[in-house]
């Protein structure tokens, strides 16, 4: 069995990785069919009344500033929705879909889209990478660059590690500040700025979003019909997260911030939806929720586990990196007692006495149109207003560390794919590199 690529000329074209074809056996390994609670130091099967009133006795007995919520990167945005209005009702202002801390503004889209549109590689004359490994983090979208090299008349320079991207590129340096002194080659009329999660994920992140904006508007790669900023996400829920609004709230904790306070027990409750790539030993002795629907890096840490749908097993809305909404059906349904996602958090709700206003996916999704007028428009790109962002700083003349050390495992259900693991063993640990995207 493999996954075959949609045709879409805006965003693959006919094109899927190797990893997208074929990770797919994933799905039939280590998942969650049942829910678990915690019994001296042991999880246990339990019922789902007897998962959710562990919980609730736990969440009743905390105020919300002590209760927090972290998203994982494949979740979709109708559950980050009812998970962020469940939060805001037990008064939690402490939530954030960015795992890995990336300082991202989510309160201009504009800082957090590829807003030229993928399809926009194909009229840039000038292509700046910064802190990203797009051969890797986006092989789809790294051979549409390539497509745009073979046409020529493209200059395409790299800020960060020394990489194989299929093409070649001017090799500005390695550390973030050279970005200060950049500009496109005289006579461009379309020069793009792709900035990676390499870039923004690290303390100084605010900083060099803000650099990154103020050389884009100097130099011409933000004017009228042409805006060539763009973020390159490495995970598939992070700006429908943002659009929804999986933020912290006034006062409230971000990602670092949560990890740090709980390891400090100041707090006691985190709700771990589908998020797998923090370290979990900075939990300290919090009280651990998981819903996800592999037996993953927060499943082995939580006290209660909630076993999900994955994305192949419901109907969910996504965003795209370019900010396209995109709605995947289901295509069979989800192991044993597992249910989909927000249907849990509905059930929940009512449990700890904080029942949300929806009995259906319709009604969800109507209410997420409401919070955000995205959401309204499928398969469509809608454009950001282009306003200041970032936070001016230091920047450190160090590297970048890139989120993807192993290609063939990057997340809970790749992880659990035998291809993958084999894959590995051949060309991680074998020395080779091909990603099925080779030029």
């Amino acid at each position: 069995m493999r996954v075959l690529p949609r045709l879409n000329e805006a965003v693959n074209e006919e094109w899927l990785s190797d990893k997208g074809r074929h990770a797919c056996d994933g799905l039939q390994n280590q998942r969650l069919d049942q829910p678990y609670v915690r019994v001296n130091g042991k999880l246990k099967p339990a019922s789902w009344a007897e998962a959710f009133a562990a919980i609730a006795s736990k969440v009743k007995a905390v105020p919300g500033a002590k209760i927090a919520a972290l998203a994982g990167d494949l979740v979709d945005a109708e559950a980050m929705f009812a998970l962020k209005q469940l939060m805001t009702a037990l008064g939690s202002p402490n939530l954030d879909c960015r795992q890995d801390g990336a300082a991202l503004d989510p309160a201009v889209r504009a800082s957090y889209l590829f807003n030229s549109g993928i399809a926009g590689i194909e009229q840039a004359d000038a292509i700046l990478i910064v802190g990203s490994d797009p051969r890797r983090e986006a092989p789809v979208l790294n051979a549409r660059i390539r497509k745009r090299y073979l046409r020529g008349n493209v200059s395409i320079g790299l800020i960060g590690e020394k990489l194989d991207l299929t093409y070649p590129y001017h090799y500005v340096g390695a550390t973030p500040d050279l970005l200060a002194g950049c500009k496109p080659p005289e006579g461009s009329k379309a020069p793009m700025l792709i900035l990676g999660m390499a870039a923004l994920a690290r303390p100084d992140g605010a900083a060099i979003l803000e650099m990154a904006r103020r050389v884009a508007e100097q130099c011409g790669v933000i004017k009228d019909g042409w805006n060539g900023f763009n973020v390159l996400h490495t995970a598939a829920a992070r700006v429908g997260g943002l659009d929804v609004g999986f933020v912290p709230g006034a006062g409230g904790k971000d990602t670092r911030g949560i990890l740090a306070a709980a390891g400090k027990g100041e707090i006691d409750v985190v709700y771990l939806l589908g998020a797998d790539e923090i370290d979990t030993a900075k939990l300290g002795n919090a009280f651990v929720i998981y819903q996800g629907h592999h037996g993953d890096r927060g499943a082995h840490r939580a006290d209660v586990i909630l076993p999900g749908a994955a994305y192949t097993e419901k109907s969910g809305t996504y965003v795209n990196t370019e900010g396209r909404v995109q709605r995947a059906e289901r295509a069979v349904f989800p192991p044993g007692d597992a249910r989909e996602d927000w249907a849990i958090i509905r059930a929940l709700s009512e449990a700890v006495g904080k029942k949300l206003p929806y009995d259906t996916l319709d009604q969800v999704r109507a209410g997420m149109r409401s919070a955000n007028p995205v959401f309204a428009a499928l398969d469509t790109v809608t454009k950001a207003e282009w306003k200041p962002f970032g936070t001016s700083g230091s920047i450190s003349a160090t590297g970048f560390d890139y989120p993807i050390k192993n290609y063939y495992m990057t997340d809970p259900i790749s992880r659990a794919s035998r291809t993958m693991a084999q894959c590995t063993e051949e060309f991680v640990m074998g020395g080779k590199g091909r990603t099925g995207t080779h030029g």
